[in-house]
């Protein structure tokens, strides 16, 4: 049996994409979300690179993990957060 590195590649790409998209939705805390979506956005860059569409992966890029992920870090810092009580200790 010959080791594919192009399989090998996928199967890692779409693991990471995935276990990502779940962290989104699980982590606690908003920023680790969103940086949990930008690894997920840039795994599926990465694996429209690997179907030879550059293209589609530049925009992925520039677009989501660009403008989406700031645009959400601006709605994060310009929203007031309350502490709790325990947080003040």
């Amino acid at each position: 049996m010959i080791f594919d590195w192009e399989l090998f590649a996928f199967v890692f790409l779409a693991g990471a994409a995935l276990v990502s998209a779940l962290m989104v939705i699980e982590a606690k805390e908003i920023i680790h979300s969103v940086i949990y979506l930008a690894s997920c956005f840039i795994a599926v860059a990465a694996l429209y690179i690997m179907l030879s569409a550059e293209f589609v992966a530049i925009i992925q890029i520039l677009v989501y993990v660009g403008a989406v992920i700031v645009v959400i870090l601006f709605g994060i810092m310009l929203t007031r957060r309350e502490i709790k009580e325990s947080e003040k200790r």
